[in-house]
């Protein structure tokens, strides 16, 4: 079993910054890939950005450089630096690992509005 607890969300000006961090925990040795998924009221969810153990990252189109993916190993957690948010990007921002299963934090809202 893998435990993820998600934090640094909440209200942002259009244009500002945020980062959101996801650490992991228990059977953390399995994990083989982690990443965020966004899912705003009434849409699909959908991914915004993945990075494998290995440190390769795949990212949403609609990311177009503005948010960046990265991972602390001895810390157990990975980040999000989010950048230019706009009232777009307004979503629960779910963390998942990936191992032989998915595993899924309980969220944290996003709120990009002025």
């Amino acid at each position: 079993q893998v435990q993820l607890v998600e934090s640094g969300g909440g209200l942002v000006q259009p244009g500002g910054s945020l980062r959101l961090s996801c650490a992991a925990s228990g059977s953390i040795f399995s994990i083989f890939q982690m990443g965020w998924y966004r899912q705003a009221p009434g849409k699909q969810r959908e991914l915004v950005a993945t990075i494998t153990s290995g440190g390769n990252t795949n990212y949403g189109d609609f990311v177009k450089g503005r948010f960046t993916i990265s991972r602390d190993n001895a810390k157990n957690t990975v980040y999000l630096q989010m950048n230019s948010l706009k009232p777009d990007d307004t979503a629960v921002y779910f963390c998942r690992a990936r191992s032989g299963n998915f595993y899924w934090g309980q969220g944290t809202q996003v709120t990009v509005s002025s």
